[in-house]
């Protein structure tokens, strides 16, 4: 029974220590077999160093380190643990001569002289997140096309790596901007001496216009090459919040937009305008040119239009000519250059103008003698312009003469209105001053007139009584 007891508790603890054997033999086969990452920091930068359980190793060797941390969007910064256990947060980050962004989802942080061992990130970082440490970020693009124009739309894709390692992680496109800019080359030989510098385009991983997939690592650019035709000298840049990256190209030239519009007015019959559209021939293929379009007319109508046959002629369009003013013409052409590179071209805005014949002159005369009347148009045309200044003149002078036409007829008016006004207001003064004598004379005293006067004033109404109150006095 004892033997058997024994026997028990040693396979117990054999069974208890084969685990951490095991454990202890696969870290020693790991170790081998894939150098550890977090003890390897400060020899070589890598990309993408997975977190354990938030823990990551600085190396003795390193003198300055900047590290990206990824978390949720718009939880708060992390919170580093030293090795000693002493704490920094974002908040006290410049005290201890530490730079430290943050956005709503990552954390970049550049520490100098950090102290050796592990270290820990504290905070809602994404799972499988992955600690990186910068040191040359560099934008790998596609070459540009040899021939390239004015006006042009490219499309272009390009790669970034860290430390010569390509960068794969998704998270990263929100930490860096990646733009071209083209600076002249000031060659007094070209158009564009002495241009500003252009920023022609902006890498996105979004999928979004000619980007094909989101978050996969190639950044897409598109290019608007609406500048100067001449030689330019492209300029590569990648910008973090700490640091920026440029990157000079080779010269390149841009050639002048090759497709070239005209009109021709009343071209295309009556009521029609013939648009014509070529493009030099040595740099474009014709006969692979399509062309797709809108007119602008004076009056506001817009009326677009495609031109897809295929041929080495010039293109043509009949435009309608409804309206008297100017005509834009806005055009975007496809096609492929002399040496078979597909290209999009945005051509500049096309104006032209048309303005409303002038009426032919009509012979117009006065019956009331003021002007008299040309009985032949040759006669007339043969005066000129004496003929018809003298006219003007005699207009103008026999204007005074109507006018004063019509003055007596108003001032007749004025006298009759007047002078009935005035005959009136005689009479009734006549006739109150005849009843007062009328009355005197019938014997009666003054106040027994005026009592009467105004009982009669009571009787006759308003303008009676009025009459009656005057002081007429004998």
């Amino acid at each position: 029974m004892l033997r058997q007891g024994y026997s028990l508790c040693l396979l117990y603890l054999c069974i208890a220590v084969l685990p951490l054997r095991l454990g202890a033999q696969q870290n020693e086969d790991v170790a081998e077999s894939r150098p550890s990452p977090l003890t390897e920091l400060g020899g070589e930068y890598h990309n993408s160093i997975k977190l354990l359980q938030n823990r990551f190793r600085i190396d003795y060797k390193v003198d300055e380190i900047t590290l990206v941390f990824f978390r949720e969007f718009g939880s708060a910064p992390v919170v580093l643990v030293r090795p000693d256990g002493s704490k920094i947060f974002q908040s006290q980050a410049d005290e201890q001569d530490i730079f430290w962004y943050d956005s709503n989802t990552y954390d970049m942080i550049n520490i100098k002289n950090p102290t050796p061992g592990p270290w820990q990130a504290v905070g809602q970082i994404l799972p499988n997140s992955r600690v990186m440490v910068l040191s040359d970020i560099v934008l790998h693009a596609e070459p540009l096309p040899s021939m390239i124009f004015s006006g042009e739309i490219l499309k272009q894709t390009a790669y970034l790596t860290n430390g010569e390692e390509p960068i794969n992680y998704s998270q990263f496109r929100d930490v860096v901007t990646l733009s071209i800019e083209l600076a002249s080359s000031n060659n007094p030989n070209f158009d564009n001496f002495g241009a500003s510098s252009e920023i022609v385009a902006t890498f996105e991983d979004n999928g979004l216009g000619m980007d094909e997939a989101p978050l996969d690592g190639t950044f897409t650019g598109q290019f608007n090459l609406a500048i100067a035709a001449g030689e330019w000298r492209p300029l590569f840049r990648v910008t973090t919040p700490m640091f920026t990256r440029e990157q000079v190209g080779e010269p390149l030239i841009l050639h002048p937009n090759p497709i070239r519009i005209d009109v021709e007015k009343d071209g295309g019959g009556e009521g029609y305008h013939k648009l014509l559209i070529d493009a030099e021939r040595e740099l474009v293929d014709m006969s692979s040119l399509l062309i797709d379009g809108k007119v602008r007319f004076p009056n506001g109508d817009i009326q677009n239009f495609s031109l897809t046959e295929l041929s080495a002629d010039t293109r043509e369009h009949l435009v309608v000519n409804y309206e008297y003013g100017v005509f834009r013409v806005k055009v975007t052409a496809y096609g492929k250059t002399v040496d078979g590179r597909d290209f999009i071209l945005d051509v500049p805005e096309y104006t032209f103008a048309t303005t409303e014949p002038e009426p032919e002159p009509v012979a117009t005369g006065v019956d009331d003698g003021t002007s008299s009347e040309s009985t032949d148009g040759m006669t007339q045309r043969a005066q000129g312009p004496t003929h018809s200044m003298n006219a003007d003149a005699q207009t103008v002078m026999k204007q005074p003469s109507a006018n004063a036409d019509e003055s007596p007829d108003l001032l007749f008016w004025i006298v009759v209105v007047n002078g009935s006004i005035i005959g009136v207001g005689i009479i009734v003064a006549g006739v109150v001053v005849l009843l007062k004598r009328q009355k005197t004379a019938s014997g009666l005293s003054p106040n027994n007139l005026e009592l009467n006067s105004l009982e009669d004033a009571q009787k006759k109404g308003v303008f009676a009584r009025l009459i009656s109150r005057l002081p007429f006095k004998k």
